[in-house]
């Protein structure tokens, strides 16, 4: 069973190391989250260019993507960059506007990233199991997202 609880308090320590690079403090929590839950199978940060309206990988774990730009409105992490709203993806085989990253995933949750009320990007994570996230993960995410807003920008 997942503690949300002792994960965030965890990332909460790996962001405050004192590192002046915040997108290295970033892949040290994609990579514990990935380590950590089970069905975290690829976890990654996208921060937004609103002038290009792209959004651009800074941080992740797991197997390396192609898709490291991706424009507003294209895929799932494109959506939630023009929509503000939270989107799980019970499966991938379902959506219209997917991006296949790894012909293993399943599932995949992104949570838009605010900083001073605007989405300045988005945590997206991929499982290779089909319903691998629930309203749980979602309040986790959000809580970690608050957390980072409020340590790196």
């Amino acid at each position: 069973m997942v503690s949300y609880s002792a994960l965030l308090t965890h990332c909460k320590s790996l962001l405050e190391k004192p590192t002046t690079d915040k997108f290295a403090r970033l892949t040290e929590v994609c990579v514990y989250l990935q380590k950590e839950v089970v069905v975290y199978d690829w976890v990654g940060f996208y921060m937004a260019n609103h002038a290009k309206k792209t959004l651009h990988l800074k941080a992740f774990a797991g197997i390396p993507t192609d898709h490291e730009v991706i424009p507003f409105g294209k895929g799932i992490c494109g959506q939630v960059a023009v929509t503000n709203d939270n989107f799980i993806v019970d499966d991938v085989s379902a959506q219209d506007n997917y991006i296949a990253c790894d012909m293993h995933v399943k599932s995949e949750i992104v949570i838009p990233l605010f900083s001073k009320g605007e989405n300045i990007g988005q945590i997206d994570i991929d499982s290779n199991k089909i319903k691998a996230f629930t309203e749980k993960d979602a309040i986790f995410l959000e809580q970690l997202n608050t957390v980072i807003a409020e340590k790196l920008f």
